[in-house]
């Protein structure tokens, strides 16, 4: 039996996030070369250290997004 696209993505959501991680990753590279993805990740890389070296973006403390992210699904479970 086949599945569609949305029966898989379904699936797919049912995995752990550190499967549904590796699952992506060999997604990915069955469509792109290895060196091709090392090579888009490098470039991110680079242009995220370029935007916090310039002051373009501020960055906000470990603590402080936890903080928040606490907060907020206290908000959701009242």
């Amino acid at each position: 039996m086949s599945l569609t696209i949305e029966q898989l993505k379904a699936e797919a959501m049912k995995l752990p996030p550190e499967a549904r991680a590796d699952l992506a990753d060999w997604l990915w590279v069955s469509v792109e070369s290895r060196e091709s993805v090392q090579a888009a990740w490098e470039a991110e890389i680079a242009r995220r250290i370029e935007e916090i070296e310039s002051g373009k973006v501020e960055l906000i403390p470990g603590e402080e997004v936890f903080a928040k992210i606490d907060e907020k699904i206290r908000k959701a479970s009242a």
